[in-house]
């Protein structure tokens, strides 16, 4: 298989405080394990500016400015707060826009046959960005844009987006709620933040799967949630293209939460994955990193993901 990584410096740069669990150490922790040479015949892509036009495809254009004006104009110490979680540092800008631009760009990459499959290692994370709402670390909702992207802009006419996040992507859900060309899948624990994804919430047109899990479950549930859920709907719903919001803070190790989930658990999810996507649409896959913040369970589960993808 051929895999792009979009990665960027920038994403470093986006400051969120002292003891914020969503800090620039976890980029850094899944850049170092990257570095083993399984990894060499990986390509690396610098991710590019994303552009006004594409976060418009999932916000109205009062969230972009109202995320443009929290963003501080100058000094490395001055931080904006959205809400108690959501913090915004004067790189945050770049870093969110060139997120989108590593998507958008994927996209289009693996929609032309450029290559099969892509990994965005960016900051800040996206999938609990609603329309209007900046919250849970997101400004703006990365997956969707690039999910609405691969409809409005190439011949997509279904596009999926599964999110193993241990969090419920509850903006990804708020975008995707009324186009029945846009499924969401999701598994993660409940309750937890954001207290969103029962299994009632189905979406206008039954395009929202959602799979919670409990507290304490571990591989079994997870694997079982899949195969009940997530994959018969992705059979039923055949789309041209999937994205994976690839969470992966319900690693037993994580300090966010309580699902007790190993590395061989992405491997089998990711491989699943892959399967479905070679079987219906022809292996395009775009995979963003949202949680996780226990920097070995996230390097390693991370190294995994990627790994799984690379070998198809």
């Amino acid at each position: 298989m051929t895999t792009h990584l979009y990665h960027h410096p920038i994403f470093l740069e986006h400051l969120t405080g002292p003891g914020h669990p969503e800090r620039p150490d976890r980029l850094a922790a899944v850049d170092q394990a990257l570095t083993h040479e399984a990894f060499q015949n990986l390509i690396r892509v610098e991710a590019p500016i994303g552009s006004e036009d594409a976060i418009l495809l999932a916000h109205p254009e009062g969230h972009l400015e109202a995320v443009r004006a929290g963003i501080p104009r100058d000094g490395t110490d001055t931080l904006y707060r959205f809400d108690e979680d959501t913090v915004a540092s004067p790189k945050s800008w770049e870093a969110a826009l060139r997120a989108i631009g590593a998507g958008i760009s994927a996209v289009d990459a693996v929609m032309s046959g450029e290559m099969d499959n892509a990994f965005i290692a960016a900051r800040p994370p996206g999938h609990h960005a609603e329309k209007t709402r900046a919250m849970g670390f997101c400004f703006f909702n990365t997956a969707a844009i690039a999910a609405l992207h691969a409809l409005e802009k190439h011949s997509a006419d279904r596009v999926a987006v599964i999110d193993f996040d241990v969090h419920h992507g509850n903006g990804t859900q708020d975008i995707a709620w009324d186009n029945p060309n846009f499924l969401y899948c999701s598994t993660h624990q409940m309750p937890l933040y954001p207290g969103t994804g029962a299994k009632d919430e189905t979406g206008a047109h039954g395009n929202i799967v959602n799979a919670p899990l409990s507290a304490g479950d571990d591989g079994d549930a997870f694997r079982a949630a899949f195969n009940e859920r997530v994959l018969p709907a992705l059979v039923d719903f055949k789309p041209d293209l999937m994205i994976i919001s690839a969470g992966f803070d319900a690693h037993h190790r994580d300090p966010l939460s309580s699902i007790n989930l190993v590395e061989d658990d992405f491997d089998w999810a990711t491989g699943k994955l892959l399967d479905v996507s070679g079987a219906l649409c022809n292996h395009r896959v775009v995979s963003f990193l949202e949680g996780g913040y226990d920097l070995i369970g996230l390097a390693a589960s991370s190294a995994t993901h990627i790994r799984r993808m690379m070998e198809g």
